[in-house]
């Protein structure tokens, strides 16, 4: 690996030396049980880029875009204690704090930039889902207004637009494909559902700055135009800005007129213009991991539309699918006997051989919604979550070496559940979505083959699709 690196002068691109490399996606220690950390004094191996990302599927997401750029990427999960030891260029922290209460997400939130600080970095982004999830409380607007407070910055811009997976911002509404985000079935989502499509008015009413418009005519033109919009806004007041972009060319765009902004908020596609803006360029790569074997099984915890069509399609091809119903799972438990988890193993033992399984609790809104009502949608999103976890855990157990988790949540809880220290990111299944590599004592020896695929990623054929990609 050459890690040779001459340090930049104020102002000037950085000079970048590059060659054979490891792209390694790794934590840099073990999360604080808060998921943070105090402030304190680190050392520091000169990272450029410092990421704080949501959910788990946002940071491997980010981080491929980031690997594809050319950037060396190290990823945390939680809020690490220790400093950066290796070198990078980025550094991801994965949080889980998407859904959290305000208060918490913005404590979880304001730690990792601490730490992020701790290492040099230049600039910190702000990752958030490509739908905008968030609440009418948050957690998008009250997370980065708190980072602008403690940045002492008085601008920044916020777009989702991801255009390789379909989602595009246009005169400020966000669309998933053809559709506006609040008729695409987002509006069904069970803990963000999205009812506007209109992200300035949703933005605005999370913050308490005034926000406004890069609109799709001023990004068509480029960075000097960007740019004087940018002071334009300033002057009316504005703090944080919706940005459109409908194609990769409005990203590309975009980056350079990003160049020495102290915060950046946006889904992962912003990530694509933002390595140039220090002399890296993408290279070559083959993103090798080591040979996949063992048994293959995917593990499903979101209801998204998306996901609810990837299951529905793995079954049309006549693999084995098992069912998960909450309210059976939280009859057992209240009867003192969870067994939900030990009985879906069992079910999937003796099929582990023929191919892939899948094990979901996805469903359609309406059941969500019936779920929910009995349950309440915390409580029913955290059952699910912890047997869908012990259930991954269990299979590794039991040899599986290739697993395709499905869900920001879940795969939190998978990550957690199965004690991943270190992931190697990998080759693209689907835009946003890697294979990705971790040794962990879940899976001694050869380690653990693991695809973390955000609900709203992925074509149909996503399962069978990812196993192939391997083979």
């Amino acid at each position: 690996m050459n890690n040779e690196r001459s340090e930049p002068s104020a102002g000037a691109a950085f000079p970048y030396q590059q060659g054979p490399r490891d792209w390694l996606c790794q934590t840099a220690g073990a999360a604080a049980p808060s998921g943070g950390s105090e402030p304190h004094e680190v050392g520091s191996v000169g990272a450029l880029l410092g990421c704080i990302a949501d959910d788990f599927t946002g940071a491997t997401d980010l981080a491929n875009n980031l690997v594809r750029a050319g950037m060396r990427v190290v990823q945390a999960i939680g809020v690490p204690v220790a400093p950066l030891d290796a070198p990078a260029d980025a550094v991801v922290v994965a949080l889980k704090s998407r859904t959290l209460p305000p208060d918490q997400a913005i404590a979880q939130s304001l730690a990792a930039l601490h730490w992020l600080q701790a290492q040099g970095v230049q600039q910190v982004y702000f990752k958030y889902c490509s739908t905008f999830d968030s609440t009418a409380q948050g957690n998008i607007g009250p997370v980065a207004e708190a980072l602008m407070d403690a940045l002492g910055t008085d601008f920044t811009i916020a777009t989702p637009a991801f255009p390789d997976n379909q989602r595009t911002v246009f005169k400020g509404h966000l669309f998933v494909g053809d559709a506006l985000l609040n008729e695409s079935g987002l509006q069904h989502h069970p803990l963000t559902p999205m009812l506007d499509a209109n992200l300035v008015r949703v933005l605005q009413a999370q913050c308490r700055r005034k926000v406004g418009l890069i609109d799709h005519r001023v990004v068509a033109q480029g960075e000097p135009a960007i740019r004087v919009r940018i002071e334009q806004l300033r002057a009316e007041g504005v703090g944080l800005a919706i940005v459109d972009a409908v194609s990769n060319d409005d990203l590309m765009h975009l980056g350079p007129a990003l160049k020495g902004m102290a915060l950046v908020t946006a889904g992962s596609g912003v990530a694509i213009g933002l390595p140039a803006n220090f002399g890296i360029t993408p290279m070559s790569r083959s993103g090798a991991l080591p040979s996949a074997s063992g048994y293959q099984a995917v593990v499903a915890g979101s209801c998204s539309l998306t996901t609810c069509r990837q299951v529905a399609a793995f079954i049309q091809t006549g693999q084995p699918a098992l069912r998960l119903d909450p309210l059976q799972i939280a009859a057992g438990q209240a009867a003192g006997g969870d067994m939900a988890a030990a009985d879906a193993l069992a079910w999937a033992e003796p099929l582990l051989g023929q191919g892939p399984v899948l094990i979901y609790s996805s469903a359609d809104p309406d059941a969500v919604q019936s779920v929910q009502g009995q349950l309440g949608a915390d409580a029913a999103g955290a059952l699910v979550e912890r047997t869908l976890a012990a259930i991954a855990r269990g299979l590794v157990a039991r040899g599986v070496r290739q697993l395709v988790v499905a869900g920001g949540e879940t795969s939190g809880a998978c990550i957690h559940a199965l004690n991943i220290t270190q992931l190697k990111i990998g080759a693209q299944i689907d835009p946003g979505v890697p294979w990705c590599h971790a040794a962990t004592n879940a899976a001694p020896g050869q380690g653990l083959h693991l695809a973390l695929k955000s609900g709203n990623f992925g074509a149909d054929d996503f399962f069978s699709k990812a196993f192939k990609c391997l083979a």
